[in-house]
């Protein structure tokens, strides 16, 4: 046995920020910086840890800090704001996401400005609402470097237009489920297994509105692969319950096992 202590999970947060395209559903994605070490180059969904003030704007350390972390990190990512006036039921127009992005992005990138400064400077509230729990992956145990991710879907905002911060991710796409799936297949891009499967997932719908009435009845079950040997050889096996289209998957790249995503394995 090792005498290394485990690793544990850091909590993280991904968005799968969807729109209808002219040919059905489409989810932003964002492909990571080549320098970075882990999931260099892949096809992502915007994401990353919950920090201490996504923890005191959510009340506490429960979904909803997740899904604060999700709101921060999709504007930090894509700059795209899921945020609406205080009592008001819309989400904040090009006029207002602009102002934000110009006097708030660049410096939270830099770690020097909060989501509840900027949410304060602009009398603006998160719309944690709109943040429905699509998934919860979990990175294997004994990995070096492990997170504990949740999954949100959330609408985009008709007038934000999303585009990736140049620095963590260097290129960004509207792209359909089915066709990232299909240009990984086709060599042309990379995806880690749990992002592949909730692209996979993501694609049984055909528009916003079908995707977010499917997925606000979900009851989500966490995910933590494990490598199996089976009569096949050995599988990724992962529950049944979670509805992936099956319990044990050949993994063929074996760093895709553990994404950003989960964190990105989560």
């Amino acid at each position: 046995m090792s005498d290394k202590p485990e690793v544990t999970a850091r909590p993280a947060s991904t968005v799968l920020l969807i729109r209808d395209g002219a040919e059905g559903l489409e989810v932003f994605m964002v492909v990571r910086n080549r320098a970075i070490d882990f999931a260099g180059g892949a096809l992502v969904f915007p994401g990353g840890r919950v920090e201490p003030d996504d923890v005191a704007i959510a009340g506490g350390e429960g979904l909803d800090a997740f899904r604060i972390a999700g709101i921060r990190e999709t504007f930090e990512e894509c700059g795209v704001l899921l945020a609406r006036p205080p009592g008001c039921p819309v989400m904040i127009g090009a006029e207002t996401l602009l102002r934000a992005e110009d006097k708030h992005r660049a410096a939270m990138n830099r770690g020097e400005r909060t989501l509840s400064e900027l949410l304060a400077a602009e009398q603006l509230q998160p719309a944690a609402d709109a943040m429905l729990h699509f998934a919860h992956w979990v990175t294997p145990k004994g990995r070096a470097k492990r997170f504990d991710t949740q999954f949100f879907l959330a609408a985009a905002p008709p007038d934000q237009a999303a585009v990736h911060d140049g620095s963590e991710s260097v290129e960004s796409v509207w792209i359909r489920p089915a066709e990232a799936v299909r240009e990984t297949d086709e060599g042309l891009r990379t995806l880690v297994f749990a992002t592949r499967k909730n692209l996979e997932k993501l694609a049984r719908y055909a528009t916003v509105d079908e995707a977010l009435a499917a997925v606000a009845q979900y009851q989500v079950v966490t995910v933590m692969p494990e490598m199996t040997k089976t009569a096949d050889g050995f599988r990724l096996h992962i529950p049944a319950a979670a509805d992936y289209g099956g319990e044990f998957f050949e993994v063929l790249d074996k760093p895709a096992i553990g994404e950003r995503d989960g964190h990105r394995l989560s």
